[in-house]
């Protein structure tokens, strides 16, 4: 199954998978608005790879399947501060 990986121009570390390069038109016109004019990254062959570095590759093969495309957000920021907070709460209560 080969892919065209595009970048948001818009949204930092966000991509779009879609079945056939420069062919939007399973993606929802708002997506798109949102997303932002697409950015070719690369073409992937996805029947080679057996993972991918940030998405689970059969939830992008079965997005790609079933609805066309598939959208890869920004892990999530680490929230340090509330970490060490929790830390901090969970010490005093020990003590």
């Amino acid at each position: 199954m080969l892919c065209a990986v595009y970048r948001s121009p818009k949204k930092e570390q966000t991509y779009l998978f879609i079945k056939q390069r420069d062919d939007f038109s399973d993606v929802p016109a708002p997506l798109m608005s949102t997303f932002g004019t697409p950015q070719l990254v690369t073409l992937v062959n996805l029947a080679t790879k057996e993972k991918l570095a940030l998405a689970d590759i059969e939830k992008v093969k079965t997005n790609l399947t079933e609805q066309g495309y598939y959208l890869q957000l920004p892990p999530p920021k680490e929230d340090l501060l509330a970490e060490h907070k929790a830390m901090q709460k969970q010490q005093q209560e020990r003590n």
